[in-house]
């Protein structure tokens, strides 16, 4: 606790707002863009609201890298 105290007041002040922002935004994206991909969307925003950054990482590798990978060749 003593070393989030020895930061400076404008840094914990971005910390304190810039983290909640970050991972609302980021789970209103996976939200949205879940809904037009997989039947999970709920699951990609709960995950996106409480960690930054990687269900965004995941979500991109699994569902839209692979996902556009299987679009464009349906027999592999």
């Amino acid at each position: 606790m003593d070393e989030i105290m020895e930061l400076p007041v404008w840094l914990r002040i971005l910390i304190l707002v810039g983290v909640p922002i970050v991972n609302l935004s980021q789970a209103t994206w996976l939200y949205i863009d879940g809904r037009k991909r997989t039947r999970y969307y709920w699951f990609w925003a709960l995950w996106g609201i409480v960690q930054s950054p990687m269900p965004f990482l995941v979500y991109w590798l699994f569902v839209r890298w692979r996902l556009g990978r299987v679009r464009q060749n349906p027999n592999p």
